[in-house]
């Protein structure tokens, strides 16, 4: 793969199609070397970022977008996201062991949740009953149940690399279901590894190359995480003050808040609780509280 960390939307110039496909490399690794997942979650949280990092490309906002898996099963939650300036982060919650079983039967009685958090406007969340074999196809459900949108989204991921094609017939024309069908299924000949290892030029040529078509300039991919020390303040705040200062006695001396995508430690002790609830409080270039 030629094309890491970054997406790139697909113009096709005759028919009323878009698309877009998406690399990650580096900014993949940055979310495993944060966790000892299991290599079925490893492959998993490589679908669920490279996927989120396309559908972030259809929205013109300026906020996050967050898809979620939530099962029954031994596996909890696969959560990815994206915002407008494409940093990703991504976390897996479980328990036990986890067996390497198609993406419904890992996700017992499971649902997938697209949610837009704008930060000026209102939020949207749109569900969908986990029903697919995988995620590729639970996405595909989604966009025909929700949107009524003909959708085509191959997914793939290997521990190291991650990759994505997805396209979409365009929702202001609705008209050319001959040149949708054909698109389609030329989409649907690509093999996983062929997603992972052509870089984007070749992959157009290899499943378009009679279709006039064209890609976008690339917009770059990055692993950031925008925990801090006064967001992880504000939390402590959903408890009192003595409650806090009770936890303190309780974990000698200090309360440690910890992010579960990053996994970054924020620590607090007497001084710093006491500040949190004093008028003002603030916090110095190094993060302490006064």
């Amino acid at each position: 793969m030629s094309n890491p960390d970054q997406i790139q939307r697909i113009l096709f110039d005759q028919i009323d199609v878009r698309g877009v496909v998406a690399g990650l490399e580096n900014s993949y690794q940055e979310v495993l070397a944060r966790h000892d997942y299991p290599d079925v979650l490893q492959r998993l949280l490589g679908e669920m970022l490279a996927a989120v990092s396309m559908l972030s490309s259809t929205l013109k906002f300026e906020g996050r977008l967050l898809l979620q898996a939530q099962g029954e099963g031994a596996v909890k939650l696969l959560m990815a996201e994206c915002n407008h300036h494409r940093d990703l982060r991504a976390i897996a919650r479980y328990d036990g062991e986890v067996a390497d079983l198609a993406f419904n039967e890992l996700l017992v009685n499971g649902r997938i949740a697209l949610t837009i958090e704008p930060e000026n406007g209102q939020r949207y969340q749109g569900v969908v009953p986990l029903e697919h074999d995988t995620l590729a196809r639970c996405l595909q459900a989604y966009f025909e149940q929700s949107e009524q949108l003909g959708t085509s989204i191959q997914l793939a991921a290997d521990g190291q690399r991650a990759a994505g094609l997805m396209l979409q017939v365009l929702p202001a024309e609705g008209t050319g279901e001959e040149d949708w069908n054909r698109i389609s299924m030329l989409a649907a000949t690509l093999r996983d590894h062929e997603l992972l290892e052509l870089d984007n030029e070749s992959l157009l040529y290899r499943l378009f190359h009679e279709e006039t078509c064209r890609l976008y300039e690339p917009q770059a991919l990055t692993f950031k995480c925008d925990c801090s020390r006064e967001r992880s303040a504000e939390a402590l705040k959903f408890m009192t003050e003595q409650e806090l200062l009770d936890m303190l006695t309780q974990q000698n001396g200090s309360i440690d808040v910890g992010c579960q995508f990053c996994n970054q430690q924020y620590h607090f002790d007497e001084t710093d609780i006491r500040a949190l609830f004093s008028e003002p409080g603030y916090l110095d270039e190094d993060g302490r509280m006064h």
